[in-house]
């Protein structure tokens, strides 16, 4: 893999006074920016002098932007004020100077190319997609950006609403087919994969939000050299990611980004938030999208979107992972979680087994009443593993009917889910949350109240942020053996390295990741 010195990593600043300006740009520095825009609106400023102060000032290569139709009423939003401020920039050779397209209109550009020496003008079109919902078409984007590019601008940048993530594909369309340099921007969190798999297609900047400062749609500064190495990205890296909604939780990246290194893979992992998985799965059909990881609420469905499954998956009847198979195209599915779940429950029973002297060759599992929580595409995969292990499942979900029908097919018993604090038909059961009662940012959930665990030998939550769950928390203070679904994540994970590369996972290094980082 290559390392691209050229690219760019900005970020945008909006500060009231010179003096906050000056410390977010070092700030910026510090987290890895090599270029920033300076919004001078948003300073508060008496005269251009004090502008000026900043610019000679300024310790990182920047663009200067004066965006005259936001934030009235905050600083001189007028718009000659604006022209002051982009002229002063140019005469000063800031890299890049940032004309709203609006403004070009007052042929504002002509006159800055004349006067600049060094500086590059970028004109910059906002463009609200109306809902979105692929309503921003391929064609009407390529003429968006050849009416830019025609008022001779050096660089043209977009800065398009999304509302599905499917909307982001025409702009790396756009990307890899723009005659001119080229800076695009999808706004909003369905946003983010502009910047993450930008430089794949092209792209000569990619932003990024200050550590203090999460902007929806941006990765952090620091995740950008540090987890996603955009630096090594090139048009042959096979983007893998994690389809789930919602998705901000998911420490996939922070594994797999890092073993794909490791191991010399040309792969990047990124969050995909997805809202209709058959839509998703018809817009991004190219082979570079290669792998995925399927989470809430997608794994049922996932199922229908597969060419094949594999027929273990396909009994549980959901999918945790799908891979586009390279010598036709089609994606087979596949579930990592099954295994997962019930070899983490079954090493922590046999580690108390062998400290009591009572080492078996059967699962553990066996004969064991196992108590499940939810009914959803995890829940479906613990049930059928439990099952297959010789246990009793008991499964307890909101929605009835839907743990009447997971019961139904592992031969198991549906349970009213308001039973479930009550219920104590034997002591050594083993408790399963499936659910996402406990996850951040409801840390302070709980499925089962502490009093109510006294009856269960091991405490299993599928639940990994926090790693230790409030569940897991009471389970050990009244001795039962818990086990984190941190462990589970490190074992699905594992099996979905192995099918994505086509080869073994580097199973030290990712445990040591996992146990390092989250």
């Amino acid at each position: 893999m290559g390392f691209r010195s050229d690219l760019l990593i900005c970020t945008t600043l909006e500060c009231e006074t010179k003096e906050e300006m000056l410390a977010a740009i070092h700030r910026a520095k510090e987290e890895g920016a090599n270029l920033v825009e300076l919004c001078i609106d948003s300073i508060s400023f008496s005269h251009i002098s004090e502008v000026e102060g900043l610019l000679r000032q300024r310790t990182l290569p920047s663009i200067v932007s004066f965006r005259s139709n936001l934030r009235r009423g905050r600083g001189c939003s007028s718009k000659k004020t604006g022209l002051q401020v982009l002229r002063l920039a140019v005469e000063l050779d800031v890299e890049f100077v940032q004309v709203e397209f609006e403004m070009a209109k007052e042929e504002v550009i002509t006159e800055l190319m004349s006067r600049r020496s060094n500086s590059k003008i970028i004109i910059s079109n906002y463009i609200n997609n109306g809902g979105g919902g692929g309503t921003l078409c391929k064609e009407k984007l390529g003429n968006i950006a050849i009416l830019l590019q025609s008022t001779g601008a050096d660089v043209i940048q977009l800065v398009v609403d999304v509302a599905y993530i499917t909307d982001v594909a025409p702009l790396f369309h756009l990307l890899v087919h723009s005659q001119v340099p080229l800076i695009v921007r999808a706004v909003g969190d369905r946003g983010l994969i502009s910047q993450l798999l930008g430089p794949k297609y092209g792209a000569i900047v990619v932003w990024g939000s200050l550590g203090d400062k999460p902007e929806l749609g941006l990765p952090p500064l620091r995740s950008i050299a540090q987890v996603y190495n955009l630096e090594f990205i090139n048009p042959d890296t096979k983007v893998f990611g994690v389809i789930s909604n919602p998705v901000g939780h998911s420490k996939g990246p922070l594994l797999h980004n890092p073993a794909f290194r490791h191991t010399g893979y040309n792969g990047i992992y990124v969050p995909l938030l997805v809202d209709n998985i058959k839509e998703f799965f018809r817009v991004y059909s190219s082979s570079d999208f290669a792998g995925f990881s399927v989470g809430i609420p997608h794994k049922e469905a996932a199922v229908g979107c597969c060419d094949e499954v594999d027929p273990f998956a396909k009994s549980i009847g959901a999918v945790n992972t799908i891979i586009r198979r390279p010598t036709d195209g089609k994606l087979i599915g596949y579930n990592t979680d099954c295994h997962a779940c019930i070899t983490a429950i079954e090493e922590a029973l046999r580690e108390r087994q062998i400290i009591n002297g009572q080492a078996s060759h059967t699962s553990p599992i066996a004969g064991k009443l196992f108590v499940l929580i939810g009914a959803g595409g995890a829940g479906r995969a613990m049930a059928f593993g439990a099952k297959s292990k010789g246990a009793r499942v008991v499964i307890f979900n909101r929605n009835f009917e839907r743990a009447k029908a997971l019961a139904s097919a592992v031969s198991g018993e549906a349970l009213p889910y308001e039973c479930l604090d009550t219920y104590c038909p034997e002591k050594g059961m083993i408790l399963a949350n499936a659910s996402a009662v406990g996850m951040q940012p409801n840390a302070d959930q709980t499925p089962v109240p502490k009093e109510a665990l006294k009856s269960y030998e091991l405490v299993f939550d599928a639940v990994y942020t926090p790693r230790n769950t409030r569940l897991l928390q009471e389970a050990a203070e009244i001795g039962a053996i818990v086990v984190s679904g941190v462990e589970m994540f490190i074992r699905q994970a594992l099996g979905q390295f192995k099918l994505f590369t086509g080869g073994l996972a580097p199973e030290d290094f990712m445990r040591k990741t996992v146990l390092e980082k989250f």
